[in-house]
């Protein structure tokens, strides 16, 4: 997989992938947006990644919407419709593949890149890294899936404070408010995240899968929807190869080899 604004690879069923315009502090542009839709359909559709871990390339992880690329437009609504619609084609298709997606937050995450790391299913954070909407400063309003995740991880106190007031969270308040899971040093961020998505690379993925499946449902469930919905992902999961080598290694007292297959 080759973009102009991405980097890829694919090692021991992680994907890891750079936000690559780092002269640009990793700010989106309309063709940043549309690789990241292609490139989350190529990744769910490939059997062996098992874990992407998302991060930026230089000292900032990324700093929204590019802003100055954005000016230059004759006609902005449509360049805006055209971003959001691929960025959230994109995150769309990362929430709900089986896979785990790994944030290392290594700097700056503003506006979009805000968005972006609480979209992920797990982040960590350099303690260097500090989180700001940003958005209304602009005169705009959240885009990239924040106003559907803020309020679900954070509440909606919170997620009102940082959208109205652009508030700045260092890394420490981040961890504190739920935004990332884990606060590192930088120059211990990607040993650690890389530890992570191994780990969950390992792992049983459609089992994964449902897990994200189910909270992401659980929304918009009363509970015995949800009950239901429960009762028959464990139930499929049950007769699946990695479930039947779950309970065998669990009875056997053994550690489990997971193929990631169902």
């Amino acid at each position: 997989m080759k973009f102009e604004t991405l980097l890829v690879e694919i090692v021991e069923g992680v994907a890891e992938v750079t936000i690559n315009r780092p002269d640009a502090a990793n700010a989106l542009n309309p063709l940043m947006s549309r690789e990241l839709s292609d490139l989350a359909i190529e990744l769910d559709t490939n059997p062996a990644v098992r874990a992407v871990l998302i991060t930026g390339a230089g000292p900032m992880f990324c700093a929204g919407g590019d802003l100055k690329g954005m000016a230059d437009e004759e006609n902005i609504s449509a360049t805006l419709l055209h971003m959001a619609g691929d960025l959230h084609m994109g995150l769309s298709r990362l929430a709900r593949m089986s896979a785990p997606v790994i944030g290392a937050i290594n700097g700056t995450a503003a506006g979009a890149g805000f968005s972006l790391a609480l979209a992920m299913d797990l982040a960590i954070a350099a303690d260097n890294a500090v989180f700001t909407m940003a958005y209304t400063r602009a005169g705009l309003s959240p885009d990239g899936s924040s106003t559907y995740f803020a309020p679900r991880r954070l509440g909606d106190r919170r997620a009102r404070e940082l959208m109205l007031t652009n508030r700045v969270l260092n890394a420490t308040e981040a961890l504190e408010w739920g935004v990332v899971n884990q606060v590192v040093a930088a120059d211990e961020l990607m040993t650690e995240a890389r530890k992570l998505a191994r780990q969950l690379a390992s792992g049983p993925t459609q089992a994964f899968g449902a897990v994200k499946t189910l909270l992401n449902q659980s929304y918009d469930n009363g509970l015995e929807a949800q009950l239901e919905l429960e009762s028959r992902s464990i139930a499929k999961l049950g007769s699946g190869e990695d479930g039947q080598e779950g309970i065998a290694a669990f009875v056997a007292k053994r550690k489990p080899e997971f193929k990631g297959r169902s």
